[in-house]
């Protein structure tokens, strides 16, 4: 903002202010057209590609004042573009109902006065509306009763040629003196009879069939008289086992030990302590 607070302006050399004179152009002819930012007060569809354009979508439009009044009520016009196909899309103003009337370029979903004439129009109006609506909605009905015609067609005409074709083949046979008039039954039976025959003759040739000699060698067993030795039956007794003699190790002996060997030996006693220190009693030393 503070390069808008200057106080001296730059002004060139070969400036010179006599040369700014004051013009009036032409007055704009037509309808007076502004650029504003608006968004769109309805939802609707684009005429040329389909695109839907929800409604509070912002466009920069171009308003136009019309020459048309409501109760002394300017009328305005809109021109916006398509955000896909940039089709041009007009709407207006429209004081009447409270709302706006889209005019071309595009179709509103919905129109909410539509409900009101609704209300107001008698039974033939009604079924007539409804009748080109139905209109309307059942091309792609349309369509499908064209497939479903279609197929029956080639049906029909698929039919029509094996008609044809068992006509033909039944007046040759006639003409060759063969017997033409076959019930379905008899043929029936015929295949029955032949699928019997052929599955009887297939066990008959199962059953006949000798198998291959691959020279299997006969072992015949021989009586042998000799008595069977009979071997001696080993028979283990058990051992028990040997206590390892701990105290022996540290140097102690059981009691059982000294009393088997009998009294101990005679060993030499020291002498009292009275005697060790008999000469240790005067303090003459």
């Amino acid at each position: 903002m503070s390069e808008r607070k200057v106080l001296s302006k730059y002004y060139p050399p070969d400036f010179d202010p006599s040369k700014i004179t004051r013009t009036r152009g032409p007055k704009q002819a037509g309808p007076k057209v502004q650029t504003v930012r608006l968004m769109a007060p309805f939802s609707m569809k684009c005429t040329h590609c389909g695109e839907f354009i929800y409604k509070g979508r912002k466009f920069n439009a171009r308003k136009e004042t019309t020459d048309e009044k409501y109760y002394n009520i300017t009328i305005f016009r809109f021109y916006i573009r398509c955000t896909r196909c940039s089709g041009e899309i007009t709407f207006k103003t429209d004081p009447k109902n409270m709302d706006y009337e889209c005019e071309k370029g595009a179709k509103r979903n919905f129109e909410p006065w539509r409900e009101a004439k609704l209300n107001e129009e008698t039974e033939e109006e009604r079924l007539d509306r409804l009748e080109r609506e139905e209109a309307e909605r059942d091309a792609m009905k349309e369509l499908e009763t064209k497939v479903h015609d279609a197929k029956q067609e080639m049906a029909i005409s698929d039919a029509l040629d094996e008609i044809r074709s068992r006509n033909a083949r039944i007046e040759r046979a006639d003409k060759e003196g063969t017997r033409t008039h076959v019930q379905a039954e008899d043929v029936d039976e015929a295949r029955k009879r032949q699928e019997e025959e052929d599955a009887e003759a297939a066990r008959r040739a199962f059953e006949n069939r000798a198998m291959p000699d691959i020279g299997e060698e006969v072992i015949m067993e021989e009586e042998t008289t000799d008595v069977p030795v009979q071997t001696p039956i080993t028979v283990f007794a058990k051992k028990p086992k040997e206590k390892k003699d701990f105290g022996a190790a540290l140097g102690l002996k059981k009691k059982a030990l000294l009393a088997n060997a009998g009294p101990p030996p005679k060993t030499a006693q020291p002498p009292p302590p009275s005697a060790l220190l008999a000469g240790y009693d005067s303090d003459d030393d």
